[in-house]
């Protein structure tokens, strides 16, 4: 049987909306015969807990999120999470839990006949406490899971920690039937958050908030966007004015020369050369780099018309999203300011200068918008990819999006995309038609893809993209 999840559904009253992918995958999961292991995983506030817990309603469950605390202590904890309906006989009232072998052979046998969920969330901290438990967990795991319906959730949000226990050294490699890597909230979906404000707005809010669940279900809609920047950016101790320090911090980069390279590229220094030099040196710079690319934090891009793992002189690196872009960005600029009281007048510097931080997140959300058309068959059936171009040599060219397709790899489509609230079609049509003769490859048939905030004019023989369309 399968299960059909609304992607429209909005609760109002825990905001949980879309993911219908991942419960998707969460049900295919679920549904495996026997036993099964799975690994959830994705920066903090991207909304795994929330997602794990719109999944397990209705599920026998036991679901326990890590301390940092000892063993003991840990294992107390989760005693007290084992619902009425996970029958254990009087196992705990002989004894609590002594070990996470126990834990799992008590838990194995409680689903012999009728399928479990355990989730064990931000799993790293439990790691960190015993670094034997992935070796524990694959023992105790391999005894057991032969005449069991247990089923396992291992979460987390340390990125690198996540990744790495399925690297072929650790203990836990191929134990893994689901591995989910839950991302932010595309823009259409950012959407389902912000039904209250007009396209534009939505737009404005996600290149600020990014798709990042939490952050979006801060956002007061009734209020003017200055007034939010306010109250959640520009007052000491304010939710998103100190979740730039958080997040830093938890993944190791709160100092040191890995700030200073996210800072170098936050103000548009974006390729090596540039990040080098304005760090002042160009030492472990590559290392520091490729660490950040890793933790999620930049992402390095290369033209589309190239290999995606291809290095080398055309390479740029960018912040990989909205939030820490305007946290390093805008506001990194005024954090003085708002300790020191002047938060007002910082947030009306905010606002008058937001569509200067918008501009380059509008051509993501134009370029995200295009691959959503491409999967609906807009472009054809062999589209390969969607990206921005750009190129050197007698002169620079650049082109927000290019859509890839066939064998070879040819431009099928190309875009432009513009954060103003008018687009002429007549006057932007012959430079994109210019800049397309860079392209390695054309096809005879290109289609021109024009994207505004609000309206493209005179758009006979153009695909005409707004707001409306990208946060609809």
């Amino acid at each position: 049987m399968s299960v059909t999840y609304d992607v429209t559904k909005v609760r109002r009253a825990d905001m949980f909306v879309n993911r219908a992918d991942e419960l998707a995958a969460l049900e295919r999961w679920w549904r495996r015969p026997g036993a099964s292991m799975g690994q959830v995983w994705g920066r903090r506030r991207v909304g795994k807990t929330a997602l794990i817990g719109q999944f397990a309603a209705g599920r026998r469950t036991v679901f326990h999120t890590a301390r940092g605390v000892g063993l003991a202590e840990e294992l107390a904890t989760l005693a007290t999470k084992i619902p009425g309906s996970v029958e254990l006989g009087r196992r705990l009232d002989r004894a609590p839990f002594v070990s996470w072998e126990d834990v799992i052979s008590t838990l194995a046998a409680a689903a012999r006949r009728e399928p479990l969920l355990l989730v064990l969330d931000e799993y790293p901290e439990l790691a960190a406490g015993d670094p034997a438990i992935d070796t524990r967990l694959r023992a105790v795991w391999e005894e057991e899971r032969a005449d069991t319906k247990l089923k396992v959730l291992l979460c987390g949000s340390a990125v690198r920690s996540m990744e790495a226990m399925v690297e072929y050294r650790s203990p836990l490699h191929g134990r893994f039937d689901l591995r989910l890597l839950v991302h932010p909230f595309r823009p259409h979906e950012a959407a389902l958050m912000l039904p209250d404000l007009s396209p534009e707005d939505r737009a404005r809010v996600w290149s600020i908030c990014d798709g990042t669940p939490l952050y979006l279900s801060w956002w007061d809609q009734a209020a003017p966007i200055m007034e939010n920047l306010r109250r959640l950016c520009a007052e000491p101790g304010a939710p998103l004015r100190t979740e730039g320090e958080f997040i830093l911090a938890t993944d190791g980069v709160a100092g040191g020369l890995a700030r200073q390279v996210l800072g170098a590229i936050a103000v548009g220094k974006n390729r090596y050369s540039e990040i080098a030099q304005a760090i002042g040196s160009s030492r472990q710079v590559a290392r520091v780099l490729d660490d950040l690319e890793k933790l999620r934090l930049v992402d390095r891009v290369v033209p589309v018309t190239e290999q995606p793992g291809a290095r080398g002189g055309r390479t740029v690196y960018r912040i990989a999203d909205n939030f820490l872009a305007f946290w390093l960005g805008p506001l990194s600029k005024f954090l003085g300011e708002i300790d020191r009281g002047m938060g007002e007048m910082v947030a009306r510097t905010l606002d008058s200068r937001l569509d200067d931080h918008i501009g380059p997140r509008y051509e993501e959300a134009f370029r995200c918008h295009l691959r959503r058309l491409a999967i609906a068959g807009e472009f054809g059936d062999e589209v390969l990819r969607v990206g921005s171009f750009w190129a050197t040599g007698r002169g620079h060219v650049e082109i927000d999006a290019v859509v890839l397709a066939g064998t070879p790899p040819t431009a099928v489509a190309v875009g432009e995309a513009k954060w103003t609230a008018e687009v002429s079609a007549r006057a932007l049509l012959p430079t994109l038609a210019a800049r397309s003769a860079a392209l390695p490859r054309r096809a005879d048939d290109l289609r021109y893809v024009l994207c505004a905030r609000t309206k493209v004019t005179g758009a006979d023989g153009v695909l005409p993209i707004t707001a409306a369309d990208i946060f609809a």
